[in-house]
C-alpha cells in the first residue's frame, strides 16, 4: 500500500538502565500499536542510551544490549520497527539502526557519519561504516543477517537511513539513497538541545523530504539522559518539502509519540519530475539491497496536520530546557530536594527561580502530584535556601533573599556565620604572628567569606538527602570570578552554560512575563528587589562599594571578548581589533585593559574550569572542559602576545 501510518519516538532513557529503557520501548511500542502505526522510528542508541561514554568497550554492554533487542523483537507483530544500539563486527564497534519486521530481525543499517565535535565523542568508540558496502553479520542465535550501507524493500515500499549526524553533513546519504528508489528515510537521532537548533532540525528534515522526494521520519531522544546532556524530544514527519507533524518540545513524559499518515505515492511522483533523479539500472545482487515480505494496512486518505510547534523565545527555551534538566537530574539521583546558597543576588535567585518552575511545569503536565516523580511538590520540603551572611553583607541582600525565598515557598534560614568566619581570621592572624589587612590581603579576606559558607549549606544538603546547586555562571567561568570550595560548591551547577548578561536579562523577563503554564505567564514580580541591585561578590567592606563590572569589566564587554576569542579563536590583537570597531566610545587604554584581563584570567583560570560542578549544556558556545572547550591547565599564558600589544 501507498498509505503507511508511521509514528516517531521520544524516549527518556538513561544509560545502561536496561529494564528501564525496554520498559519505555514497549510502553512506547504498545501506544504506537493503539494508535495504528505500522512504521515505527525509535531514537538512536535508545536501548542502551546515548550517553554510556566508555562503557561502550565493555563487551558485556554489547551482549546485554543485543539480548535486550532480541527480547524486544515480539512486540514488533504486525509493524516495521528500527531500534537504536551498539553492535559489534570484524572486531569494530558501530552505531547501528537493526530493523524487525513482523517479529524478525531483518538487518542492521549502520551509521555513516560519526558526530565527533564538542560534547560528541563519537569516534572514541565507533567506526564509520563506508558507503556502499554490505557485509553479512552473524547473530548470537546463529542466524545471519545483512549489515552496512541497507536500503529494506517491505511489500515494495523502500526504506532506508540517516542517523543523526549523517543529516548535518554535506554529503548526507539522502543524496545516494533516492538512487536506489527509496520512499521513506527514518532518521534515528540523539540531538542535544542548544538555542535555536529547532529551526535547524525543521530545516533539514523539509528539504530532506523535498530534495530526496521521500517520506522523512524524524525521531529524537528526551529529557537529561545523562547529567549533562538535555534533548528536548522534537520529533518531526515531513514530505514534499512540507512539515506534515511536529510535536511539543520539553515534555516531562517518559515516551512521546508522533503518528501521522504518510503518502508514499506522493513521494515517487515528485521523484519522477525531478530532472536530478538518476535512479540506479539495473539492480545489481550486491547493491544493498535487503527484500522482505511485509503486508501493509490499506490507509484511507486523510489530510490533517499535527502541527503543534510554536516558536520559542530564548528565555523560554532556557527555562524549560533548564528545568527538565533539573527534574530528570533530581529523579534519577535519587535525591530528596536541593539546597540553594541564596545571596540575594541575580545568580543564586535564578537557580532557586529554576527549581519553582520545574515543580509547576511537572504538575502542569504529569498532574497535582507530578506523576509520582518528585520526591515531593510541597516547595518547602522540594527547595531549602540559605541566606549565609558575613559582616560584609548587606541589608539590600538579605531583604532581597527574604522576599524572594517568601514568594517561592522554600524553607528558609538566616545564618550569621560572623562569628566563624572572624574565628577564621583570628587563627590565620595568630598562626602567621601578624594582622590581617585589605591592602595586603584583598582576595585572601574575600575568600575566606565564601568559604566559611560552604560547610554548613552542605551539611543542611546532606541532612536532607539533597542536592546542593552551585551557582555560578558562564561569565564567571570564563574569568575564574568564583571562590573554589566557596560559592562553587555543589553538585550541579544549573546556570553554568549561561552568560551573565543573559541571566540577568532572564532575571527581568521572568520578573514581568514569566514562562507560558496552562495558558498563562506566571511572573515572579518579586525578582525586582534583585533585579534593581548592581551585580555584586559583597565580599568586601560596605565603604568599598564592590561590583562585579568594576573588579572585571563590563559584563558586555567580557561577553563579546569570551565568544570572539573562545568560539572564534581570535588571539589578543584580533580581539583589541574587535574591540575598538565594536565599543569605539570607550579609550584604547579601556579596551587594552579589558584584553589583557580577559586572556590573563582565562589563561590561568582553567584548573578552576576543570573542577566546577556538571552543568548543563544550553548553547554550542560552551566552556566545559569536559564537553566542550578544552584548555591546557598550564601554558604560556598569551605573555608574548599581549606584550606586543603595548607596543
Amino acid at each position: 500500500m501507498s498509505r503507511i501510518k508511521a509514528a516517531v519516538l521520544a524516549l527518556n532513557q538513561t544509560p545502561l538502565d536496561w529494564r528501564g529503557n525496554a520498559a519505555r520501548i514497549r510502553t512506547a511500542l504498545k501506544e504506537a500499536r493503539v494508535q495504528g502505526a505500522e512504521l515505527v522510528c525509535l531514537p538512536e542508541l535508545s536501548i542502551t542510551g546515548y550517553g554510556c561514554e566508555d562503557a561502550f568497550f565493555a563487551p558485556e554492554i554489547w551482549a546485554r544490549a543485543w539480548q535486550s533487542l532480541v527480547d524486544l523483537l515480539p512486540e514488533t507483530r504486525g509493524m516495521v520497527v528500527a531500534f537504536g544500539l551498539p553492535v559489534t563486527h570484524q572486531h569494530a564497534l558501530y552505531n547501528v539502526a537493526a530493523l524487525a519486521a513482523d517479529g524478525v530481525l531483518v538487518g542492521l543499517a549502520t551509521k555513516q557519519n560519526l558526530a565527533g565535535d564538542g560534547l560528541h565523542y563519537e569516534p572514541r568508540w565507533f567506526k564509520p561504516w563506508p558507503t556502499g558496502i554490505v557485509d553479512v553479520f552473524h547473530c548470537p542465535e546463529g542466524d545471519a543477517i545483512p549489515i552496512g550501507d541497507l536500503v529494506f524493500d517491505l511489500g515494495g515500499n523502500r526504506l532506508g537511513f540517516e542517523i543523526c549526524e549523517d543529516a548535518w553533513v554535506a554529503g548526507r546519504p539522502g543524496s545516494r539513497l533516492v538512487a536506489r528508489a527509496v520512499d521513506v528515510i527514518l532518521n534515528p537521532s540523539a540531538s542535544h538541545f542548544a538555542f535555536g537548533k529547532a529551526v535547524v532540525r525543521r530545516r533539514f528534515v523539509a528539504e530532506g523530504s523535498r530534495s530526496f522526494g521521500v517520506a522523512y521520519l524524524y525521531a529524537n531522544l528526551l529529557g537529561n539522559e545523562s547529567g549533562r546532556t538535555i534533548y528536548d524530544g522534537q520529533l518531526l514527519i515531513a514530505q514534499r518539502g512540507e512539515i506534515l507533524a511536529e510535536s511539543a518540545r520539553f515534555s516531562f513524559q517518559e515516551v512521546c509519540l508522533l503518528v501521522e499518515t504518510i503518502d508514499l505515492q506522493a513521494g515517487r511522483l515528485v521523484k519522477s519530475r525531478l530532472a536530478s533523479h538518476r535512479p540506479t539500472l539495473p539492480a545489481a545482487a550486491d547493491d544493498g539491497i535487503v527484500n522482505c515480505d511485509f503486508h501493509w494496512k490499506s490507509q484511507p486518505a486523510e489530510f490533517r496536520q499535527t502541527f503543534i510547534h510554536s516558536e520559542l523565545s530564548k528565555e523560554e527555551e532556557f527555562t524549560r530546557a533548564v528545568a527538565l534538566g533539573l527534574f530528570d537530574y533530581l529523579r534519577k539521583s535519587r535525591a530528596s530536594g536541593y539546597v540553594v546558597s541564596l545571596s540575594g543576588g541575580a545568580d543564586s535567585s535564578a537557580v532557586a527561580c529554576l527549581v519553582r518552575i520545574m515543580r509547576d511545569l511537572a504538575i502542569a503536565e504529569l498532574g497535582e502530584n507530578a506523576g509520582g516523580k518528585l520526591p515531593s511538590i510541597d516547595m518547602k520540603e522540594l527547595l531549602l535556601t540559605a541566606y549565609q551572611a558575613t559582616e560584609n553583607s548587606g541589608e539590600v541582600t538579605l531583604r532581597a533573599a527574604r522576599t524572594l525565598a517568601d514568594a517561592l515557598g522554600s524553607t528558609h534560614y538566616e545564618l550569621d556565620l560572623s562569628q566563624i568566619h572572624g574565628a577564621y581570621l583570628d587563627l590565620v592572624s595568630q598562626a602567621q604572628a601578624s594582622p590581617l589587612d585589605w591592602n595586603q590581603h584583598d582576595i585572601a579576606l574575600q575568600n575566606i567569606q565564601a568559604r566559611v559558607r560552604a560547610p554548613g549549606i552542605w551539611m543542611l544538603a546532606n541532612l536532607r538527602n539533597a542536592l546542593l546547586l552551585t551557582t555560578s555562571n558562564r561569565s564567571e567561568a570564563a574569568v575564574g570570578y568564583a571562590t573554589m570550595d566557596g560559592d562553587t560548591a555543589g553538585g550541579l551547577a544549573p546556570v553554568s552554560g549561561i552568560d551573565k548578561l543573559f541571566l540577568r536579562q532572564w532575571l527581568r523577563w521572568l520578573e514581568t512575563t514569566g514562562p507560558e503554564i496552562r495558558g498563562t505567564r506566571h511572573p515572579v514580580p518579586q525578582l525586582a528587589v534583585v533585579n534593581q541591585q548592581i551585580p555584586t561578590a559583597e565580599l568586601r567592606p560596605q565603604d568599598a562599594a564592590q561590583s562585579d563590572e568594576d573588579d572585571l569589566m563590563p559584563y558586555e564587554v567580557l561577553d563579546f571578548i569570551e565568544r570572539a576569542a573562545i568560539r572564534d579563536h581570535q588571539g589578543p590583537a584580533s580581539i583589541l581589533e574587535l574591540l575598538e570597531a565594536r565599543f569605539p566610545d570607550r579609550t584604547r587604554e579601556d579596551r587594552l585593559l579589558w584584553t589583557r584581563r580577559f586572556f590573563t584570567l582565562w589563561s590561568r583560570n582553567q584548573w578552576k574550569r576543570e573542577r566546577y560542578a556538571p552543568g548543563f549544556h544550553l548553547d554550542d558556545e560552551n566552556l566545559d572542559p569536559k564537553t566542550w572547550c578544552r584548555w591546557p591547565i598550564l601554558s604560556g599564558g598569551f605573555a608574548d602576545e599581549l606584550k606586543e600589544l603595548e607596543s
